[in-house]
């Protein structure tokens, strides 16, 4: 008898563990559930101004791009979608680029429970902390930066959208201090300046324009450098490693592309709006998703420059998509170090850990197979040309919302597509892999070693 009970406890234990979620399916199915949330809010007739129903297809592309803080959109936000609608959409903004687990965790906080070691893990995952040490204190001091930022944002803009629109321009300048903080890209400026206008009419105007970039890079450099900043000042060297690679990438990642956009792009224009259109067009790829400029009119050079820019996205702990920041440092010291015939990749006069350097192979692999794979597949369904496709797909697995316009008449499938690499992006390939694979599997032996031949 006390055999065959422990043999039932065991299995009881064995089936309880088994159906446990770890912290990547839980990051992963929140996500999911949001999205559809939202999918069957934006569907009601209560959200689009033909009191319709909208189908469920293109709600749940508009959810899917408004959580994972994308901003491709098959109808324009301002037009098609009434304040009830928008409000659904800046809210599920706001969720997405917060995080799931954050919010989550938030109202936790709010409500006086106790965060137990699980859910501080999970944390620790969705946020891309270095430890569980200090995860609660490190929640607190992110949503009061978030809202903190903006405010703040919402009342520099607030002056001149109520100067141009009157009373609406409060909520103007709440949306889209929200959007570019979240690197959302979406706008309600269509029934202004008409359909998918984004930000074009106030490319000249350097408060928003400023503003919207100040915002958009505040949102995209992760919350772990905020907090450095906010500790450290400007005692740079007592940053982490990680906070100085961001930072060093970014202005590198703005400077340059912006360099290029003035002296070969943007050449016809008055020197000052020049320069705004330049630095904006260059920091909008990662992973924003406004524009100022008309995008069909850049050169092919310069839609390569974006695609770019798009796949390498933000930084880790942020409101941004793509590969990160990092993940394209590592990937240069790593080769700078096989140049140099060094045993290990080095930042900041710091070792760089093999697993680090395997992670971020790994990403960039995916991201490149994905964006190419679901570029020709468009392309072929729908007969548009591959470089067109190309921006498309970048713009989707990057999360950052450009287009060229193709967008709201693309058929199911490729919806579906754009949909499946918004998501892949937003929640981050390794989480996806982890969540349906397992990431604490250990290699207890080892297959014999041979070598293979490369470059």
């Amino acid at each position: 008898m006390i055999s065959e009970e422990r043999y039932s406890r065991g299995a009881f234990m064995e089936v309880k563990t088994k159906f446990k979620l770890s912290s990547f399916q839980i990051i992963l199915l929140g996500f999911a559930a949001v999205i559809f949330i939202g999918a069957f809010l934006l569907s009601l007739p209560i959200s689009s101004k033909s009191s319709e129903w909208t189908s469920f297809i293109d709600s749940l592309f508009t959810s899917t791009s408004a959580v994972c803080v994308t901003g491709l959109v098959v109808f324009d936000t301002a037009t098609h979608w009434t304040i009830f609608g928008q409000i659904i959409i800046l809210i599920l903004i706001q969720i997405g680029g917060m995080g799931i687990v954050t919010v989550a965790i938030s109202f936790a906080l709010l409500s006086g429970k106790k965060i137990g070691l699980f859910s501080r893990g999970t944390m620790k995952e969705a946020i891309s902390a270095p430890s569980v040490g200090g995860i609660v204190r490190l929640v607190g001091f992110i949503i009061k930066g978030i809202f903190v930022i903006e405010l703040i944002g919402t009342l520099i803009m607030l002056p001149i959208f109520c100067k141009d629109y009157g009373v609406e321009g409060i909520w103007m300048a709440i949306f889209h201090s929200v959007s570019a903080f979240c690197n959302a890209g979406f706008d309600i400026m269509g029934t202004k300046s008409g359909d998918f206008s984004s930000l074009t009419n106030f490319s000249a105007q350097p408060i928003i324009s400023i503003t919207v970039m100040l915002l958009i890079v505040i949102g995209g450099i992760g919350f772990l450098v905020w907090e450095d900043v906010c500790k450290h000042k400007w005692s740079v060297k007592k940053y982490r490693t990680q906070s100085k690679v961001v930072l060093l990438v970014t202005g590198l990642l703005i400077f340059i592309p912006s360099v290029y956009f003035f002296f070969f792009e943007f050449t016809t224009l008055p020197i000052g709006e020049r320069i705004l259109v330049s630095l904006f067009q260059a920091i909008t790829p990662r992973t924003a998703g406004f524009n100022t400029a008309n995008i069909t009119a850049i050169s092919g050079t310069g839609l390569l420059l974006m695609i770019i820019l798009m796949l390498i996205g933000g930084s880790p702990g942020s409101t941004a998509g793509g590969m990160k920041t990092t993940t394209v440092a590592v990937l240069f010291s790593s080769a700078i170090s096989v140049f140099k015939k060094k045993d290990n990749a080095e930042l900041m006069k710091r070792r760089i850990d093999d697993d680090t350097v395997k992670n971020a192979i790994t990403i960039f692999l995916m991201y490149v197979t994905l964006f190419v794979l679901g570029g020709m597949i468009i392309s072929s369904i729908e007969g548009l040309p591959i470089m067109t496709c190309l921006f498309e797909t970048a713009s989707a697995i990057g999360t950052v919302g450009l287009t060229l316009g193709i967008t709201p008449s693309l058929g199911i499938i490729s919806k579906i597509i754009l949909m499946i690499l918004m998501f892949f992006g937003r929640v981050g390939g390794l989480t996806l892999i982890y969540a349906a694979l397992g990431g604490n599997k250990k290699q207890v032996s080892k297959l014999p070693i041979d070598n293979i031949t490369v470059g």
